[in-house]
């Protein structure tokens, strides 16, 4: 058979077929009109059918019309309140605010000027860690946009929008502890750096503005600003920032007719002044080379707040298992969501390798020997013993139970594949003999806490220990004090000649403060932290110091008292090894009031680590030092603690 005849039958067969097709569906619905039964129950299927279509679309279209009225009323209301805000005068928020809590107390600056004080020596501000800001300038693809912006301090958008690309901006160099290669980190500079810390959270523009109250301003302020994540002696390496602090300083001086700055260090800030004081009269290349009577010339007195001279327990918990009191806390109440791997952030992970990297964090760990401090009212708890496995051990006398020795302990059989680890931390290096070791050695104090991060942590450990110490001089006049790592140490270092300073220590007291920690070793899993606050631990009564794992005392909820006052009560008071020119020390407390109301914000009675910069006591004894007043004039120590009585206690060669 030809193609033509094959194509033929095919056309016609398909034409065939479509006709045929045609007809059956004419004659069925002739059929259909013919049955007038099938013509009824058509018509009440679409009867249905739209009575439904109709009252799912309006329904939909109800639902739709009430959400965008909501959204639309709730933006409408918003933005009228906005608006009515910006534009009312100043005074009626004020008389708002009078009319529920009585006339509001004058701030220090309006009630010191009446007073006729004016400005007088210049001011200089040295912020703690975490305070002041860091910006971007130079790193990896994921952060173009941020170059020249604030990467730490402001609103933190960009963690929220890129937590991994953000986390390695913010950390350091691991080996070399500094900026990672192709990545340039900066602390900001100015009296913004640390004004606020987020917004609407203030740190030092609550000083800054009563200062300019009776008279000061930014040429008589100075914000010595540093790059917080950095060993001391690393800031001056990479970025000069001791010489621009003794710079602005003879600047000061030099531009106030020679009237001496008066220093006022914040937090781990006061460490680092400390350092500063000893670098700036060391000759160089190792030091400023300014002499050794450049601190008497220029400086008047240092009021230091919140200074975590002898350490802070925090620090130690922070690099065991990145966890404070309020994580602990946290963790306990959502068991493993912190640790899981939620939308690529291992939280505790993260903040752990991130945390290690900040050298400058060695600083606050606790100096000096074992020693006793707070009273406490649970019984037979040990004040010395910093970290304890099981709060028997806490309780218990050190002679009624041995001690492993974990430091010899091998660490072969690992609990983890470190090659299998995103994240990589020390502990992966560490078998179960290794952790049981560490557990069974029951208790930890000052001085072993040191023995026990150089076993978890060796290579952490060995960056931290060339920048600072944490023991006690038998000699100052020994040559080996005169490295960088013992500056900051007062234990370790003498004051500078200048019998006319006068030195403070400024803290907050009344609040519960994180002394020590009852640990527990977690489940054993790959690439976990395998130590963690046992919160399932209490006192045995409600007053008890000792709560969900962590035993307080006094403080300022973050430096203990004895970590804050100690030097200024006995180590620096009077001639001592310590302070041979005999510079007088002051001891100032401020007990800790709450807020009466909203309205006071966070209070200025507070005696909060941070709050207490917006305390009104302290900021009028800051005020009347800056404008010429010595500590005798404001009436020597203030003290509500036993910090006297506690500082006898400690044995200390003077």
């Amino acid at each position: 058979m030809s193609c033509k005849t094959l194509s033929f039958y095919r056309s016609y067969l398909g034409s065939e077929s479509i006709s045929f097709l045609r007809r059956r569906k004419v004659d069925s619905s002739k059929s259909q009109i013919l049955d007038p039964s099938f013509e009824k129950e058509d018509d009440k299927k679409n009867q249905y059918k739209s009575s439904q279509r109709r009252s799912y679309s309006s329904k939909k279209g109800s639902c739709w019309d009430n959400c965008c009225w909501f959204i639309g009323v709730m933006c409408s209301v918003w933005w009228f309140l906005l608006f009515l805000y910006n534009a009312m005068p100043d005074s009626i928020p004020q008389y708002v605010a009078m009319a529920i809590t009585g006339p509001l107390p004058d701030p220090p600056g309006v009630k010191l000027r009446k007073e006729g004080l004016t400005a007088s020596h210049p001011v200089v501000l040295v912020p703690g860690i975490v305070t002041g800001g860091l910006e971007l300038w130079e790193g990896r693809q994921c952060a173009e946009r941020l170059l020249g912006k604030r990467l730490w301090g402001g609103s933190f958008g960009e963690f929220y929008k890129r937590p991994l690309c953000w986390l390695e901006h913010i950390s350091l160099d691991n080996e070399t502890g500094f900026d990672p290669p192709g990545i340039r980190v900066r602390p900001v500079s100015g009296l913004v750096a640390a004004d606020y810390f987020a917004r609407g959270y203030f740190v030092w523009a609550v000083i800054i503005a009563n200062l300019a109250h009776i008279g000061y301003e930014e040429k008589s302020l100075y914000m010595a600003t540093y790059d917080w994540r950095l060993s001391f002696q690393n800031t001056e390496v990479r970025d000069q920032s001791l010489t621009r602090i003794k710079s602005n300083i003879e600047l000061l001086v030099a531009t106030h007719g020679g009237k001496k700055v008066v220093v006022v260090p914040h937090s781990m800030g006061a460490q680092y002044f400390l350092h500063f004081m000893k670098w700036v009269e060391t000759p160089a290349p190792r030091g400023g080379g300014g002499g050794s009577d450049w601190c008497a010339k220029h400086i008047k007195t240092v009021m230091n707040v919140g200074a975590p001279f002898l350490g802070s327990p925090r620090s130690i918990a922070l690099q065991l298992s990145i966890e404070i009191r309020d994580i602990a806390n946290l963790r306990a109440q959502a068991p493993g969501f912190l640790d899981r791997d939620v939308f690529g952030l291992q939280t505790f992970k993260h903040l752990m390798r991130t945390f290690r990297t900040w050298d400058a964090t060695f600083s606050m760990v606790p100096k000096g020997q074992n020693r006793k401090s707070n009273v406490c009212n649970t019984k037979g708890v040990n004040y010395g013993r910093l970290i304890s496995f099981g709060k028997e051990w806490a309780e218990t006398h050190s002679s009624k139970f041995e001690r492993a020795d974990f430091k010899n302990v091998a660490k072969d059989d690992k609990v983890a594949n470190s090659s299998n680890c995103d994240i990589w931390l020390e502990y992966h290096e560490m078998g179960n003999k290794a952790i049981k070791a560490v557990a069974d050695h029951k208790v930890y104090t000052a001085e072993s806490s040191l023995d026990l991060l150089h076993y978890v942590a060796p290579k952490l450990m060995a960056r931290g220990s060339s920048h600072f110490s944490y023991g006690i001089a038998d000699n100052l006049d020994d040559p080996k004090y005169e490295h960088y790592k013992y500056w900051s140490n007062p234990l370790e270092t003498k004051l500078p000649n200048a019998p006319d300073m006068e030195i403070y220590s400024l803290y907050g007291v009344g609040l519960s403060t994180e002394r020590g920690y009852i640990y527990k070793v977690s489940s054993p899993s790959d690439c976990q932290i395998p130590f963690q606050i046992d919160t399932s631990v209490n006192g045995d009564s409600e007053d008890s110091c000792l709560k969900d794992g962590v035993l307080s005392g006094d403080g300022d909820e973050t430096v203990p008292v004895i970590s804050a006052g100690f030097m200024c009560a006995k180590g620096w008071r009077g001639k001592t090894r310590f302070n041979p020119s005999g510079i007088r020390t002051y001891i100032r407390e401020y007990k800790h009031a709450p807020p009466a109301n909203l309205l006071e914000g966070r209070g200025t009675q507070s005696g909060s680590h941070v709050d207490l910069l917006g305390n009104f006591a302290l900021i009028e004894d800051v005020l009347r030092v800056a404008a010429g007043a010595s500590g005798e004039e404001l009436g020597g120590d203030r003290v509500y603690t036993d910090i006297f009585k506690w500082s006898e206690r400690i044995n200390l060669q003077l």
